[in-house]
């Protein structure tokens, strides 16, 4: 697969000069169409570094290109949000209108697309993250989780190649988090380039990559079973394995060894079925 994202010796701190940097050399590269978590603890630079991706916060050290663009290149700045869309934490800070479908409608008339194509568009987006049927619900109406769908639309319906989620689960509840994260992988399955941020360890399991960061710096990467499975690399990072990855290494430690390292709850009881058979 061909680099959409690549950045070499990237730095950043938010009282520039000063000794404390939020990020520090970073590395970074993501393959178009890949699925990939950033993870780390609060203040670990996860958000300050995707917030560079669409000229969010401006490159101080190193270099960065998305999609070919150089992000230091204000003229390009415009097309980077395009190619770039992202979904925050907190979904109503994104909203500009009370209604969802003019909501929705508000980046398309300020990208200018002809205004006989937007309730297509509108119509579309909805679809694609199952609201049909919501275009004249108010937006303050709506669930949590209903509410990140909606944002979520508004980026999709510029059809940007690569989505960006800050976060955008933290303020969520349980069935909240399960309708994003399967917002996530259904724009996955359709191509598009998705960069995820989170503390919540668990989510990131069915990524295609997890990038480790801790104190700015980008201290791991490879696939989820060999990051999230590494206890000691973990606890460097300061945060606490999956569960079913701590109660692997909890029967380990009273002689009980499961086939292998299990990364989901579905596959814990899987394995322990499997030697209880043998039993």
């Amino acid at each position: 697969m061909s680099v959409i994202v690549k950045g070499k010796d990237i730095s950043y701190s938010y009282d520039f000069g000063n000794s404390a940097y939020a990020l520090r050399n970073v590395d970074l590269s993501i393959a178009k169409g890949e699925f990939v978590y950033i993870l780390g603890c609060n203040g670990s630079g996860k958000s300050t570094l995707v917030r560079h991706l669409n000229a969010l916060l401006k490159l101080q050290h190193g270099a960065l290109s998305v999609a070919g663009f150089d992000v230091a290149n204000e003229n390009d700045m415009w097309q980077l949000r395009r190619i770039c869309g992202m979904v925050f934490q907190n979904p109503d800070n994104q909203f500009v209108s009370s209604v969802v479908e003019e909501d929705i409608a508000f980046g398309l008339e300020n990208y200018e697309v002809p205004r006989t194509e937007i309730p297509a568009k509108v119509n579309a987006a909805l679809q694609v993250v199952d609201m049909a049927g919501y275009e004249k619900r108010a937006t303050n109406s709506l669930s949590g989780g209903q509410k990140q769908r909606i944002a979520l639309a508004g980026v999709f319906a510029l059809d940007p190649e690569i989505i960006i989620f800050d976060e955008a689960t933290a303020m969520l509840d349980p069935e909240g988090r399960r309708e994003v994260l399967a917002m996530m992988r259904k724009l996955h399955d359709v191509g598009k380039t998705i960069i995820a941020i989170t503390h919540y360890i668990e989510e990131a399991v069915h990524a295609d990559r997890v990038i480790l960061m801790h104190e700015g710096a980008a201290i791991a990467s490879g696939k989820p079973q060999d990051i999230l499975t590494d206890v000691q690399l973990l606890k460097q990072a300061e945060i606490m394995p999956p569960m079913p990855v701590r109660v692997y290494y909890d029967l380990l430690s009273l002689g009980i060894r499961l086939s292998s390292c299990p990364l989901t709850d579905e596959e814990l009881a899987e394995k322990v079925c499997a030697l209880r058979s043998k039993i």
